[in-house]
């Protein structure tokens, strides 16, 4: 029997959950070479090209454009043309998904492994079986929810229980059952219509429609007969009231409702995640930039570089965060990675939404090496082009609004990172120096978000005053 293939969403990246079919580059029923691009396929990071790994024909598409699947899902069927399309139907309702290990795509360092290959011969995938009553033997379900899920035929695995300590109560599989509620908008607010052959002034006419009045007959005592509110509020059944509405109370304020794009999806998961399962705690502190600054202005001039105040940042993060190991570090679940050389995040606002590419081993680079991969990155991540290889390794984002015009903020930490930094801007500070005197001092705005998981608050205090001596005085960190 001729063997079919299937081509499944890959898995590129520890992190990748899923991915969306941007486009697909080959057609149904059209035959393709080795190397060809076959679709387009977009992660919450980046969108990347899959490439054929040998010659053949896209027999059946079965994600179209613009839909989303996990990983392992099956996308399309290749298959000869000589292969019957009952064939090729059969091998699509039979497929099963299978862990597809870790795969690369064409922005990454490796080739992406070839599509699974089977035969038609394998049996269709049985059909889920019924809820019965030895479904839920070693379930901590209670009497009455264990008969409702059965009548109902909810799976109650699936279903977090509220009793005490975790029991399932007949009221979570009661809610279970019910379909999600639809939400009604009430659309916009009537505005009566203005008539034109009334002569009063504008507040007048509100209050009137405010209160029921018709003005047509009601004679104005302002100039040439003009309707003033004074006359409306004599009109009112309680003369000496006043109405408690207001014209903002009658605005058209019906909301603009967009749904949100991939990328802001994913970003807004995240951070909701981030930030209701990882323990933040906040280490807060103001650098001294005076000599960085003049070490900058020289610094550039001598090595003929264009470095940033961020490029240099992240050099004494690289060089602290090595001294620091404790703090160098990636939380995956009940594990902490200790990295030996520093990796560090540069958050950039691209186009698509917010990103944060990696500087790899920031600690052995110089100046000059950190300022041209971080342009080179943020070129990248301007122009859709970043690879998984590019996203990953991070142990600390620097997260910079200084150049916004903010003072300070605090920034939720990029999972599995262990911490970031939020950079405000440089304000000049009357500061006391050593001999008692006083003196204009440019002074930064630094916050540290840590995960108490894995970074104590000695550990992270400690990091920050390394981080500070450097920045204060910039030919320790070079």
């Amino acid at each position: 029997m001729k063997n079919i293939k299937a081509f499944t969403m890959p898995k590129w990246g520890i992190e990748m959950q899923e991915g969306t079919i941007s486009e697909w580059v080959v057609k149904e029923g059209q035959s393709f070479k080795k190397g060809e691009i076959i679709a387009l396929i977009e992660t919450d990071k980046i969108s990347n090209e899959v490439e054929a790994e040998f010659d053949g024909v896209l027999r059946k598409i079965v994600t179209p454009s613009g839909q989303t699947e996990p990983v392992g899902a099956l996308l399309g069927v290749f298959g000869d043309t000589d292969v019957p399309d009952g064939d090729i139907e059969t091998f699509a309702q039979s497929f099963e998904a299978a862990d597809t290990g870790t795969a690369v795509g064409r922005n990454s360092d490796s080739a992406a492994p070839a599509p699974v290959e089977t035969s038609v011969a394998e049996a269709p995938a049985p059909s889920a079986p019924a809820i019965s009553d030895t479904s839920f033997d070693n379930l901590n379900i209670s009497p009455k929810a264990r008969e409702l899920a059965i009548e109902l035929q909810v799976d109650a695995t699936q279903i977090s229980g509220s009793g005490r300590n975790g029991r399932i109560t007949y009221q979570d599989v009661h809610q279970a059952s019910r379909p999600d509620a639809a939400v009604d908008l009430g659309g916009a607010l009537p505005v009566p219509a203005d008539d034109e052959s009334i002569f009063a002034s504008p507040l007048a006419k509100r209050l009137a429609a405010m209160n029921g009045i018709d003005l047509k007959g009601v004679t104005g005592s302002g100039a040439r007969g003009r309707i003033r509110k004074e006359d409306v509020f004599a009109l009112l059944p309680d003369a000496s009231a006043r109405p408690q509405a207001s014209l903002a109370e009658n605005a058209d304020n019906t909301p603009q409702i967009v749904e949100m794009d991939k990328i802001r999806k994913v970003i807004a998961k995240r951070l909701t995640e981030a930030k209701s399962t990882i323990p933040h705690f906040y280490i807060r502190s103001d650098f001294d930039v005076e000599n960085l600054l003049e070490f900058r202005r020289i610094g550039n001039k001598v090595l003929s570089t264009k470095a940033s105040l961020n490029d240099y940042l992240v050099k004494a993060v690289g060089r602290a965060l090595v001294e620091h190991p404790d703090v160098n570090v990636q939380v995956h679940d009940d594990k902490i990675h200790y990295y030996p050389h520093a990796n560090v995040g540069v958050a950039i606002a691209a186009k698509s939404g917010l990103i944060t590419p990696v500087v790899k081993n920031v600690d052995l680079m110089d100046i000059s090496d950190i300022s041209r991969a971080t342009t080179q990155l943020i070129k990248k991540a301007n122009t859709g082009k970043l690879g998984f290889a590019d996203l990953e390794g991070g142990t600390l984002t620097i997260s910079n609004l200084g150049m916004m015009g903010v003072d300070q903020f605090d920034a939720i930490i990029n999972p599995p990172q262990g911490s970031i930094l939020a950079i405000g801007g440089i304000s000049r500070v009357m500061t006391e120096m050593e001999d008692g005197s006083g003196e204009f001092r440019s002074k930064l705005s630094v916050a540290m978000s840590c995960d108490h998981r894995a970074i104590d608050g000695a550990a992270g205090a400690k990091f920050m005053a390394t981080l500070k001596s450097m920045i204060e005085d910039p030919e320790l960190f070079f």
